[in-house]
């Protein structure tokens, strides 16, 4: 890790990561085939099918958000069967409990299995077979549905090389909202597409809940919900055909990494959870698109980042949410493009990718252990106590939004900058804005770094890799201060020079109340 934004670095870690999820895919599939033979037949997983498929993905496919989300369900599913074996030879099954809920908390912390397995939030025995067993199920449909649609030619295919005149798997059309999915759309290939059901097929839908089969023969798949069948797709003389209307993604841009598109918007409700997913506007697909190319003009070497690892972006309807994204799906990126004007766009873009990019380096890096994820550290931008992994990652993605908002601020300067920065569509508020907001993540930046430092040398929870991001970021923010000096005393004089005071006055008040973190007096 020579440096935050080196492409050679970036490149060598995209390809270890595709081999290693390649080698994953093998392993769970050998896995599931010896160890849990009986239970996957029950299941009715086609482990031969997923094992075909590995073979004949191109290696570039296992770094994208789509089939790293398969696989990594797939590995999800495995964990938890393991578990079920584990239970049932379990004598102490409260002390079992024990142990899976706080394995449990640190492992699955931003999906539902916590809720899923443990839904009166304590490690309650009654019941949890049960909860166990029916995730697994859920999660053996999920993972076989996607691999059918992967490339229905090969599925065909294989099917018909097993002999059977038919098979079949309970499946689901309703809306998913962690890839982003829309209702009564199945997604197909390996790209960013869906295969859209008729009205009929809508209809039957709405008349049998929770009914939908989908049988796949030597030439063909269909849908039976309740006693009916809709055909989807089917192949003759070697010529496919979709039976169902296909629909495509709008593209921000085509980069030499692939086609980075805009999915269908998420639409949370009052209680900040997902509700809908309807198609995106096309004023918002103009919108990011715009983001999308002032980044390349203002940061070349992080927008080059930024097409290495963003791939799919998804617009986000909801009050009070800024942006999100998965570990498990790496290149999708869930950004609020409504309640946020140009400039929060902008950086929104940047701060999940950053995230993308450390959760590359963590996959191959060990950065910190022991610290039994302790919520002790203070963040400057939750204004909460947060755990190790939680600063890091916050340091990292900030730290990424100072370089950002420096290299806006140096981009505006001169008679030239500021024709550019007008025709960009942003104004003389959003410059004063971006210095703001760059002096006040350094604040940030800083205080968190002190932390780190605190958790390495007195704690001895980094790890030299860790050590060695914490330097980077170190040197990082001190050329972004550096940079910004100039214009501390006019952000000062401005508009925003009241926040910027109180942000540094909260962050002095936080650390005599924190201070040096002592894990025993938390």
């Amino acid at each position: 890790m020579t440096s935050l934004l080196n492409q050679q670095t970036l490149a060598q870690l995209t390809a270890e990561f595709r081999l290693s999820m390649s080698r994953l895919l093998r392993d769970l599939c050998r896995e599931l085939r010896t160890d849990y033979q009986d239970v996957s037949s029950r299941l009715n997983l086609p482990i031969g099918l997923f094992e075909q498929l590995g073979r004949s993905l191109d290696l570039a496919r296992f770094s994208t958000w789509k089939v790293v989300g398969w696989i990594e369900t797939l590995n999800d599913l495995v964990y938890f069967l393991d578990l079920l074996h584990q239970w049932e030879k379990e004598t102490d099954r409260k002390e079992f409990m024990r142990q899976l809920f706080a394995e449990c908390q640190d492992k699955f912390f931003e999906n539902s299995y916590l809720s899923d397995l443990f839904p009166s939030g304590g490690p309650a025995v009654r019941g949890f077979e049960k909860r166990l067993s029916s995730l697994c199920t859920r999660l053996a449909r999920e993972v076989t549905q996607e691999a059918l649609f992967f490339d229905p030619v090969r599925t065909a295919k294989w099917f018909g090389r097993q002999m059977w005149s038919g098979w079949s798997t309970v499946g689901s059309l309703d809306a998913n909202f962690e890839r982003a999915d829309p209702q009564a759309m199945i997604p197909v290939g390996l790209g960013d597409g869906w295969c859209e059901a008729p009205g009929t097929v809508r209809r039957a839908l709405r008349r049998s809940p929770g009914r939908s089969v989908f049988l796949v023969e030597a030439e063909k798949i269909v849908l039976r919900v309740g006693r009916t069948t809709f055909p989807i797709w089917s192949q003759e003389k070697g010529k496919e055909q979709w039976i169902w209307r296909r629909r495509a993604e709008s593209k921000v841009a085509e980069t030499i990494h692939g086609s980075v598109t805009i999915g269908p918007t998420l639409v949370y409700g009052r209680d900040r959870t997902p509700r809908e997913i309807r198609w995106t506007d096309a004023r918002y697909v103009k919108k990011i698109r715009r983001a999308w190319e002032m980044i390349r003009a203002v940061w070349p070497e992080g927008h080059a980042v930024l097409e290495w690892l963003t791939s799919r972006i998804v617009p986000l309807k909801a009050k009070g949410v800024v942006s999100f994204s998965y570990r498990h799906r790496p290149g999708l990126s869930f950004i609020n493009c409504f309640d946020r004007d140009n400039l929060d766009l902008i950086d929104d873009l940047i701060h999940e990718n950053s995230h993308h990019y450390l959760n590359l380096l963590l996959r191959k890096y060990v950065m910190y252990r022991g610290d039994r994820n302790q919520r002790i550290f203070y963040s400057p931008w939750r204004r909460s106590l947060r755990p190790l992994r939680g600063i890091l990652h916050a340091t990292f993605t900030f730290t990424m939004g100072a370089i950002l908002f420096e290299r806006l601020s140096s981009w505006a300067s001169g008679h030239e900058g500021e024709k550019r920065w007008r025709r960009a569509g942003l104004t003389q508020r959003d410059l004063q804005r971006a210095r703001f907001r760059g002096l006040e993540e350094i604040e940030s930046v800083r205080y968190s770094l002190q932390d780190l430092r605190y958790a390495d040398r007195r704690l001895g929870w980094l790890t030299g890799s860790g050590r060695r991001l914490v330097c980077q970021m170190e040197e990082a923010i001190a050329e972004v201060e550096d940079r910004l000096a100039p214009h501390r005393g006019e952000v000062f004089r401005s508009k925003f020079g009241p926040a910027l005071r109180r942000h540094i006055e909260q962050l002095k008040k936080a650390r005599v109340t924190y201070g040096p973190v002592r894990v025993g007096k938390i």
